[in-house]
């Protein structure tokens, strides 16, 4: 499974790194295009941004602390995805996504002393994120549905088992 998990971060940086050379090369040029539209009504654009800090503009300039604060969690993250997939293959995909994110993003900053955001909500007024930034989003997400609903279902699971252990015994 961990092998698994290791060629889906790959993928994700990846796909994130196409994607930003794509924004950089053929977005920036232009800075704006229409993407998702109905009729007048839009949902998203592609807007071309260099943000030199975290999320919606934080830390603005921090690069260095930026680029060691996310290698720190990116390593902790990895330690934990291999702990985390013996207990539950859903939160070890969750924390891959993660630290895919905090790669993709890494990698931006250390090359460009910036990240690349290219995804515009126009829906209502959001962000400009990129593909890292989603996996991040979703990893989020994600580890908090198991937080919530998953991890106790285990517990439960994993006592009554210890108690019926007991008893057998």
């Amino acid at each position: 499974m961990a092998i698994i998990l290791i060629l889906l971060i790959a993928a994700l940086i990846g796909a994130d790194q196409l994607v930003k050379y794509w924004a950089i090369h053929s977005l920036a040029p232009v800075k704006t295009m229409d993407f998702i539209h109905f009729g007048s009504f839009k949902v998203l654009d592609l807007t071309y941004l260099e943000n030199d800090g975290a999320i919606f503009g934080s830390m603005s300039g921090q690069r260095w602390f930026l680029i060691g604060f996310t290698s720190l969690v990116v390593a902790a993250g990895l330690v934990a995805m291999f702990f985390a997939v013996k207990r539950s293959k859903f939160l070890g995909f969750s924390i891959a996504l993660f630290v895919a994110g905090g790669i993709g993003n890494l990698i931006d900053r250390i090359r460009f002393g910036y990240v690349v955001d290219m995804f515009e909500v126009k829906l209502f007024h959001f962000a400009i994120f990129n593909v890292a930034d989603i996996c991040v989003t979703v990893a989020f997400v994600m580890i908090i549905v198991y937080i919530i609903f998953i991890d106790p279902k285990i517990e439960k699971a994993k006592k009554s088992a210890e108690k019926k252990e007991g008893e057998n015994a």
